[in-house]
């Protein structure tokens, strides 16, 4: 059964392909980038691992979120389920985490066939405003095609105040500061 809530215990992001030769074509890119850099500055405040993938052949993360993920080596691929790529696999396995807080592109693609490998072993969190596709009518149906098998779809401030749990802390200013 998916877990509703996230625990900050059980959770993973995983930050799918955004690379420099795809995304001047995705929808709504500018969003999706920033919503990946909150959420991967936020991860770093609280201690979440962090799963890094590229596309073979589509150049490198971009400059925005690579930045953020200086030191985080990405797992070369060339499946569109990253479950199908020995690495990754391997790499969430060792983790011991059993959410997965997806983003990134293409969300009719890699996303969903990802999140449908995943599910029922995984509990799945795609994160709405922080993957999208070419086109607006692929991003809505991936993410349909995702919740109608059990994925939980969410946004980035969802995320990050459901891991906070409270206000009142050092984790919760830094997130404000954030979602500002």
């Amino acid at each position: 059964m998916t877990q509703a809530l996230l625990v900050r215990e059980d959770c993973l992001l995983v930050i799918v392909d955004v690379q420099e030769r795809l995304i001047p074509v995705i929808a709504n890119k500018e969003k999706v980038i920033n919503n990946i850099v909150k959420l991967l500055k936020f991860s770093h405040t609280i201690g979440l691992p962090i799963i890094l993938t590229e596309q073979q052949k589509l150049g490198s993360t971009v400059p925005e979120i690579g930045d953020v993920v200086a030191g985080l080596y990405p797992i070369t691929k060339i499946e569109f389920d990253c479950f199908l790529n020995d690495d990754f696999t391997e790499l969430v396995r060792c983790t011991g985490k059993k959410t997965l807080l997806l983003t990134g592109v293409e969300t009719h693609i890699c996303i969903a066939q990802t999140a449908l490998h995943a599910l029922p072993d995984f509990n799945v969190h795609v994160v709405s405003d922080a993957v999208s596709s070419r086109t607006i009518e692929d991003w809505h149906i991936g993410l349909e095609r995702i919740r109608q098998n059990g994925g939980i779809i969410t946004s980035t401030e969802m995320v990050i105040f459901e891991l906070l749990q409270r206000a009142g802390t050092n984790e919760f200013k830094i997130a404000l500061e954030l979602v500002k």
